[in-house]
């Protein structure tokens, strides 16, 4: 997800590009001045504002993996297109599976106005894109990862669903654990911080938990969860 930083002046009507009905209820791409928003059930999920964090999300999780060769790496959302198109940019990656679960989204990304982010990132020889629920891919894949990157929520304490609850639990957790190498790392994207958060992940083994943040022009700043599976 992401949060709004000091932006210019923008028209106060945002124009209502597309309108859907997917799986999980109404999802809206709207463009508001340069920025394009997504909005799902009347709630405001993020825009194109910015995408420091987003960005943080894949770099911080690069950077515990310390050199490690073409990592695979699994982004849980795929949003705006800004973590995508940040791991393609980068060819250290070796593999970027994308996991959605809202057609609408992928397809404003790939005939969309949404492709004036994520064009080049699609088209990444490395680039796989999943249709299907986070929670449910997690629990049924049988593939490993060297890198998890989630930003299906506005954080563990702030859902899309009531259903992405679990994805934070301990069980959801052990989830996303077995489908990590040994060494791999887990990185949640977070509009604030989690201190409760940052004890599930330890009493789910996590090691080397921590949080990195990034400031915001008001209010608390945008994080990003840290946890290494061990081995």
């Amino acid at each position: 997800m992401s949060t709004s930083y000091d932006m210019p002046d923008v028209p106060d009507a945002p124009e209502v590009i597309d309108r859907r009905e997917g799986p999980y209820g109404e999802v809206v791409l709207r463009r508001h001045g340069e920025r394009l928003q997504i909005i799902a059930n009347g709630c405001f999920l993020m825009d194109t504002s910015d995408g420091r964090s987003e960005r943080l999300l894949v770099d911080a999780a690069l950077d515990v993996l310390g050199g490690r060769p073409e990592p695979h790496v699994l982004i849980g959302g795929l949003g705006v297109g800004f973590s995508l198109a940040h791991a393609a940019a980068d060819p250290r990656w070796g593999r970027i599976t994308v996991v959605e679960r809202e057609p609408a989204v992928i397809e404003w990304h790939r005939r969309g106005p949404l492709a004036e982010v994520s064009s080049d990132a699609l088209s990444d020889p490395r680039t796989e894109i999943a249709e299907a629920d986070l929670l449910e891919f997690v629990n049924e894949m049988s593939a490993t990862y060297d890198a998890l990157c989630l930003d299906i929520d506005n954080g563990p304490d702030w859902t899309v669903t009531e259903g992405n609850g679990g994805l934070y639990s301990p069980s959801g957790l052990t989830s996303c654990a077995r489908v990590l190498k040994p060494g791999g790392v887990l990185a949640v994207w977070s509009a604030q911080p989690s201190s409760e958060f940052e004890e599930t992940l330890r009493n789910a083994g996590f090691q080397q938990v921590r949080t990195e943040e990034i400031p915001v022009a008001r209010g608390v700043p945008d994080v990003v969860h840290l946890g290494v599976r061990p081995g």
